[in-house]
Order: structure tokens, then sequence, then C-alpha cells
């Protein structure tokens, strides 16, 4: 899978460190990967749901959440954002999935 934009989580990371060592094991994962779609994705990450349009990732023992919009025919990840758990419950995010 292409991800857009890996920069996004390299600056999560550089304001939460304990992100970076999931998110590094993200984007190993993601970008070795061949989804079809979430059925796909489930198998290697069994929490991944959809919210609208968007798929919501766990990441670090459910400490963060990453949000990305998934275009399985281009193979494509968007990141759309990665947040704490707090900043999550706010659902700032529901806008841009379509919830």
């Amino acid at each position: 899978m292409h991800i857009i934009s890996p920069k996004a989580l390299k600056e999560f990371w550089s304001k939460h460190p304990a992100a970076e060592t999931p998110l590094r094991a993200w984007l190993k994962t993601t970008r070795s990967a061949t989804w079809k779609g979430l059925v796909d994705t489930r198998t290697d990450f069994p929490h991944a749901d959809l919210a609208g349009i968007c798929t919501i990732f766990n990441i670090g023992g459910n400490k963060f959440r990453l949000i990305a919009k998934i275009y399985y025919p281009s193979k494509l990840v968007l990141v759309r954002f990665v947040l704490t758990h707090a900043e999550y419950n706010q659902k700032g995010y529901k806008d841009d999935c379509e919830c």
C-alpha cells in the first residue's frame, strides 16, 4: 500500500514519543500490505473499524487512534488524523469521515 502522508505520523510521534514504536510498526505493516478490503485489513489489524468512509486503527494498546481513508483499488492509504484517545473522543474527525 502507498501511504500519504507518513509525515503526519512523524509529527505526531515527535509530540507523543510513546507513539513512535507502534506507529513505525503500523507503517511497516501497511507498506507491505496488499489489502483488497476491510477483511484483509483486519488480518493485519484485527481491531480496525469503519467510521463512515474512514478506517480507524487502534495504536499503542488503544492509547492512540490513526484515522485513514483507504482506497483499495489504487492501494492508497490517506492518513487523515493521528490522535490521542482524548482527542479521538472529541469526535472532530467525523465530518471528514462523513459519519
